[in-house]
């Protein structure tokens, strides 16, 4: 299974197995870069997950996580208790080692999409993949755990991001982020279309855009790292309940604003080096626009995330965001 997938993923070459047997299930190969998992039967506290990668090419630690995930579960050291779709994303970026061809994949999973090329034509793919997988299992819960790597430092170098939309987050949620050993969690506060955003709006899924660490090459990530975060995967591959701790020890931050390029004549007031959740002093000057004219920090001393100056004009550069409470109900 594993080895006929990463061939026809990495290296395109088309394979005529297409579906077989797995110890505890068996595997279908639906398109270069999407597998489903299907149990024999399906533990009693299954779900219906997806987990994703490689949306940007470059971003290596979580397909070596999803690697070991796969060769468990194919040698029988880990037995299938939930249907699992594993999507890898954009393929011609990580066969090149780059974040992206053209186009930003993850700024692309909304419903009727009109832009052309390679990335606007994935998204499609991988949106009518993850509509059907839901309607094949839709007597079970949805989830969906998007994984990434972010291209700088961090002060917790292992987040999530909550994508902003109706559907409620579990409380039980935040107890097996804790136990995965994720140290932040970001709210957004508007919607975006990012691939966990689509499955959360769209299907009222349980789900997550994670960062695991920073960007390296394949052999060179901290898997040992990323051990409490292969236990949550094979939680809940298995069908079980994944462990939990005490969310208290992560910290919560929301959204307060964005920073957008306007003008061609644009940069960043600080290091391009800046780590991920840097604090900035009120006054502080963060960034020059030809249209928008400079941009400070307000009265409320704010965070700087996913800062980018490199981004196509009306796009955001960065997001300003502040410390938050937990959730009040994150210990039910």
């Amino acid at each position: 299974m594993l080895s006929e997938w990463l061939d026809w993923t990495l290296e395109g070459a088309p394979t005529s197995h297409r579906q077989g047997p797995l110890p505890s299930g068996h595997y279908t190969l639906l398109a270069p870069g999407v597998l489903e998992l299907t149990p024999f039967t399906p533990s009693e506290n299954a779900q219906a997950c997806v987990f994703s990668a490689a949306i940007h090419g470059n971003e290596t630690a979580p397909v070596e996580l999803i690697g070991e995930l796969l060769a468990r579960i194919e040698a029988g050291v880990l037995t299938l208790g939930a249907p699992v779709l594993v999507i890898l994303g954009n393929l011609p970026a990580l066969r090149a080692g780059q974040r992206f061809i053209t186009t930003n994949l993850n700024r692309l999973f909304e419903r009727g999409l009109s832009a052309t090329g390679h990335e606007p034509a994935r998204a499609r793919e991988l949106m009518a993949h993850v509509d059907a997988f839901y309607a094949r299992h839709a007597k079970l819960p949805p989830l969906h755990y998007d994984m990434h790597t972010a291209i700088r430092a961090s002060q917790y170098p292992r987040f999530v991001v909550e994508p902003y939309a109706d559907t409620a987050t579990e409380p039980r949620q935040w107890r097996w982020l804790a136990a995965a050993d994720m140290q932040a969690v970001l709210h957004q506060r508007e919607p975006s279309d990012t691939f966990s955003r689509y499955s959360k709006h769209y299907h009222g899924a349980q789900a997550f855009t994670f960062e695991l660490g920073r960007v390296a090459p394949f052999g060179h990530n901290d898997l040992a790292a990323l051990a409490p975060m292969l236990a949550l995967l094979s939680a809940l591959a298995s069908g079980q309940i994944p462990a939990q701790a005490t969310p208290e020890h992560m910290v919560f931050f929301r959204v307060a604003r964005e920073i957008r390029r306007q003008a061609e004549d644009f940069h960043l007031c600080f290091a391009d080096d800046t780590p991920n959740f840097t604090a900035f002093a009120p006054g502080t000057l963060l960034a020059k626009d030809g249209q928008q004219g400079d941009i400070y920090v307000d009265d409320t001393p704010l965070h700087v995330v996913f800062p980018n100056a490199d981004v196509d004009i009306g796009a955001r550069a960065g997001l300003l965001v502040t410390s938050s409470t937990p959730p009040h109900n994150e210990n039910q």
